[in-house]
C-alpha cells in the first residue's frame, strides 16, 4: 500500500510539474529543449499508434482467449498476494525474534521507594490500619 501511495504521489507531482512547465513556457513565450521535445512527441505518437493497433488485434481474438487471460491474471495476482502474505508473516516472526518482548521478565526495582510503591499498589502494604480509621 505504501508503494502504491508513493507511486501515486510521484505521478501526481510529475503531472503538476508538466502543467507548471507549460504555464511557464506560455508566459515566457519560450520552449524548453525543443529538439528533445520533438523526439518525445514523435515517440508518443508512435506509441499511440501501436496501442490502437494492439486494440484492433485484441478485438480479433476469440472471447475464450480473453477469458482465459483474465483467469490467468487473476490467479497470478492471488499467488503474488499469497507470497506477500507469507513474507509478512516471516517479517513478524523476525521482528518478534529480534525484539526482547517475548522473553521479557520484570526485575525487582533497586529503589526502596519504588518497592514501597509497588507493594502499596498491590495491596500488600505493611500497614495494619483500616481505611475507615484513618483521618
Amino acid at each position: 500500500m505504501t508503494f502504491a501511495i508513493i507511486v501515486f504521489l510521484l505521478s501526481l507531482f510529475g503531472i503538476l510539474s508538466l502543467f507548471g512547465l507549460k504555464r511557464w513556457e506560455e508566459s515566457k513565450s519560450r520552449t524548453l529543449a525543443p529538439a528533445l521535445r520533438g523526439k518525445l512527441d514523435a515517440e508518443a505518437l508512435r506509441l499511440k499508434d501501436l496501442l490502437f493497433a494492439l486494440q484492433k488485434d485484441l478485438e480479433k481474438l476469440p472471447p475464450e482467449t480473453l477469458h482465459l487471460a483474465r483467469i490467468l491474471v487473476h490467479k497470478t495476482a492471488l499467488g503474488a498476494a499469497s507470497v506477500a502474505r507469507g513474507f509478512e508473516r516471516q517479517a513478524h516472526r523476525l521482528a518478534d525474534l529480534v525484539s526482547h518482548k517475548g522473553r521479557f521478565t520484570r526485575r525487582a526495582p533497586r529503589s526502596e521507594f519504588l518497592q514501597k510503591v509497588i507493594e502499596h499498589k498491590n495491596g500488600s502494604s505493611g500497614d495494619s490500619q483500616d481505611e475507615t480509621t484513618r483521618v
